[in-house]
């Protein structure tokens, strides 16, 4: 075994267990000193992040600061909620997208907070437009795909002078994701139509946080300037998701930008045909006439004679021609119906009449791709291909007069052609000065508590062991007290050299001792003051012993 660790080993045996177990808690003090300390001042310092906030909103954004790696902290009150400085910018922005906070005191409960006496009808109508406001933006941020969601109505007012009554109307505000806003916006329509009396679902308008109008008017599928941007802006970002799936796996996301340009014509069509199938007949009816007739006739003549011209004499008629006819008709009309066809369109959709798309491609990507070797005709037949594939993905007609380019050009260091600002040294450092400072106390702490602390204690445990002396009855304080010559050479070897508090040749363990132990002239002091008789008695007996000597 080494002489160093047995020596230790000697000295923790000479110490005693009280001695040891003082060094125990000294040493376990002194540990617990440093861990609190270096918690407490490396702990980070918290900015509130909200406050007045629902128990169940609390929960909620403490998953999310939770799964996001965020570190955060409850207020006493159990209403706040605080986060590491630094943070606080980025735990709003991560709990906006997840639409939290959702507690607002908007609702029916601010009939809790309002008194009965002294309430005006005024403050009453108020509170009531308030409260519906609030349960049906409550009721759309329950919708799968709304964040957020905010209600303004105007209710019907009819003043005394007044002939017509003003019709209630309401606007809403709403924050989604990943949703069909248009359809998205038609509901909502009616639902707060529905929710407030005597409101038309016309007279409701819906946007979006962007300030894009979804939906607004008596017809929200009529041809409007509204609707026809939009519609371009749906095509146009349809086709760049179409773009960035076909480039992406390729590329890379951050190695290609696409601009989509579609002209679109959302006109309202109106076709009526009418097709007849002259092959295809049908009888519809049958007219069937009959006519029969029979007719004779007789006609008697007179002669011309002489006796025509006699006074009173009566001519005879003799029989004339007769005559007979009989005619028998028959008609018969057929009616037919011809097979016809009539079809009559309606289309509010809307057609693409001409389509510019322009992509960049990073230079280097492509050089990576090919080699560090690669020409400038491989480059342009790897973009050619790269434009056989945006084509395919858009569906571009040559003959509708589409246009697509695509270039290969060097890109900068940055987001969307922006580079970013380099931070420099004075930032870095004044990013972390509280970090830096809390380092800096930590070190001084734990300097400190080595040097007055281990220090000392490492010393004693190195040191030599010597035999404790034992203490010394009234009997013996006689031979425990220098003589005069001793005390004098003593004194004159403690004059040179010595310091302060502190015995020429002595180790730290017999300092310690020293202070544990009185001398001998503070114990003779003590005894005097205890008990002078016995004191005289034991100072006698040393005298006649000296004498004797």
């Amino acid at each position: 075994m080494p002489e160093q660790i047995q020596s230790i080993i000697s000295n923790l045996r000479g110490f005693g267990v009280k001695r040891l177990a003082m060094l125990a808690g000294i040493a376990v003090l002194v540990m617990g000193v440093i861990g609190i300390a270096s918690v407490y001042l490396n702990r980070p310092a918290y900015d509130t992040l909200y406050v007045g906030l629902d128990r169940s909103d609390v929960n909620q954004i403490g998953l999310v600061l939770g799964e996001a790696g965020i570190g955060f902290d409850v207020g006493a009150d159990g209403t706040s909620v605080l986060v590491p400085a630094g943070t606080t910018a980025q735990a709003r922005m991560l709990l906006a997208e997840k639409g939290l906070p959702t507690s607002a005191n908007a609702g029916y409960e601010l009939f809790d907070n309002v008194g009965a006496m002294g309430l005006t009808s005024f403050m009453q109508q108020i509170t009531r437009v308030r409260a519906l406001e609030g349960e049906i933006a409550r009721t759309i941020q329950s919708i799968s795909g709304i964040k957020a969601a905010r209600v303004h109505i105007v209710m019907s007012e009819r003043a005394n002078f007044r002939r017509d009554e003003q019709q209630p109307s309401a606007s809403v505000v709403i924050r989604y994701a990943g949703i069909d806003a248009e359809k998205s916006a038609q509901s909502i329509r009616h639902l707060v139509a529905a929710a407030v009396p005597g409101l038309s679902a016309d007279k409701v308008t819906v946007l979006d946080s962007n300030g894009n109008l979804l939906a607004a008017g008596d017809d929200p599928s009529n041809t409007s300037a509204a609707r026809t941007l939009g519609v371009e802006q749906t095509v146009e970002a349809q086709l760049g998701d179409n773009i960035r799936r076909a480039l992406a796996p390729y590329l890379g996301p951050d190695n290609f930008r696409a601009s989509v340009k579609a002209e679109v014509n959302t006109d309202t069509r109106q076709t009526e045909e009418t097709i007849f199938d002259p092959n295809s007949r049908v009888e519809r009816s049958v007219q069937s006439v009959r006519a029969n007739e029979n007719s004779n006739q007789k006609q008697a003549s007179t002669p011309a004679s002489v006796e025509q011209n006699l006074p009173e004499t009566q001519a005879t008629s003799t029989e004339g021609p007769q005559t007979t006819s009989a005619n028998d008709r028959k008609e018969e009309i057929t009616n037919y119906e011809i097979n016809s066809k009539k079809i009559a369109t309606v289309s509010n959709g809307y057609t693409v009449t001409k389509m510019s798309i322009a992509v960049v491609v990073n230079q280097d990507r492509l050089k990576a791709i090919l080699g560090k070797d690669a020409t400038p005709e491989q480059i342009a037949k790897r973009v050619a291909e790269i434009q056989k594939m945006v084509t395919s993905a858009t569906g571009l007609d040559d003959k509708r007069g589409d246009v697509i380019d695509v270039s290969a050009v060097e890109f900068i260091d940055g987001l969307d052609g922006e580079a970013l600002p380099q931070a420099g040294m004075l930032d870095s450092i004044g990013q972390h000065a509280g970090t830096l400072i809390n380092a800096g106390a930590f070190i001084v702490v734990v300097f400190l508590v080595a040097f007055f602390g281990l220090r000392p204690m490492a010393a004693a445990l190195t040191a030599k062991a010597t035999p404790a002396l034992p203490s010394p009855n009234f009997d013996e304080v006689q031979r425990s007290l220098p003589t005069p010559d001793a005390a004098a050479s003593a004194d004159a070897g403690a004059s040179i050299g010595a310091l302060p508090g502190s015995r020429p040749g002595a180790n730290p363990l017999d300092d310690l001792r020293q202070k544990i132990r009185p001398a001998p002239q503070e114990r003779l002091a003590r005894m005097v003051d205890l008990n002078e008789e016995r004191t005289a008695q034991i100072l006698r007996k040393w005298a006649a012993q000296e004498v004797a000597a």
